[in-house]
């Protein structure tokens, strides 16, 4: 996809361990994450389109074949993270994990009507073989639990991702974020009523991110966690919960200032 941002978002970085066996294979300003479960690989997201090879060589980097990921899992139904997963599917064989709304999303290839983005438009190649996931079911492949967490708002059918991942006697819980941000298109309004469900979303993801254990987080666009790739910070995931919270707020009250002048 020919975008302003691809080569902003698409900035090469290498593959890196994060801790365990789970690593990034993604890029400076899209976060992609493989996962070795002793018994096969995991994929989280895909990037844009034109990323798929790119990630696959990465995942090669670090002496794996794309040909043993065995599940690729969805954040959001947005071409910015989910563009490039039809042909990381169709490459790996692999199947594809989502949430109910967001797997209608990636059947499309389009955003939903009630996406604060609809207006941009625009379309990204479909995916049609994928596992409905529902909220808090976990997947279990090899040695590795991987929990689904619906966080909405961003899009409705956002999800979020957690599991553990050890070194000798050391565990630490990963949470792989779907995008908090109340961005939308320019004649979107977050507080007309119609947004209200959007709205609503919102709060229950900010509630449930901020109360997942989280000793490294990683956002969808990395720079959403803080600096570098992902934050070990602690407390992550509540300061990402505090600023979408803080940031969907403000945008509510300009909204509404504009509305009584």
């Amino acid at each position: 996809m020919a975008l302003e941002r691809a080569d902003e978002w698409l900035a090469p970085a290498p593959p890196e361990k994060i801790f365990g066996t789970s690593y990034l294979v993604g890029f400076g300003g899209l976060s992609v994450v493989l996962i070795d479960t002793g018994a096969g690989l995991v994929l989280i997201d895909g990037a844009l389109p034109q990323a798929a090879p790119m990630i696959l060589d990465n995942v090669r980097k670090l002496g794996f074949d794309p040909k043993d990921i065995k599940f690729i899992l969805s954040t959001e139904p947005h071409y910015d993270h989910s563009g490039g997963i039809a042909a990381l599917a169709r490459d790996t064989g692999a199947t594809v994990l989502a949430s109910a709304r967001g797997a209608e999303g990636l059947r499309a290839g389009a955003h939903a009507k009630d996406d604060p983005q609809a207006a941009y438009g625009g379309s990204w190649p479909r995916v049609t073989r994928i596992r409905v996931v529902r909220d808090g079911q976990v997947i279990r492949l090899g040695k590795t639990a991987i929990t689904a967490h619906a966080t909405p708002g961003h899009t409705m059918g956002s999800m979020s991702w957690s599991w553990k991942a050890c070194e000798q006697q050391a565990c630490k819980a990963i949470l792989f974020a779907s995008s908090l941000n109340p961005v939308s298109s320019d004649d979107y309004r977050y507080s007309a009523p119609a947004s209200a469900p959007i709205v609503k979303g919102f709060a229950a993801s900010h509630k449930r991110m901020a109360g997942l254990a989280c000793d490294i987080l990683i956002a969808a666009h990395p720079d959403n966690a803080g600096e570098g790739r992902y934050s070990s910070a602690p407390g992550a995931c509540r300061a990402y919960a505090d600023r979408s919270r803080k940031r969907l707020a403000d945008r509510l009250a300009r909204e509404r200032a504009e509305t009584a002048r």
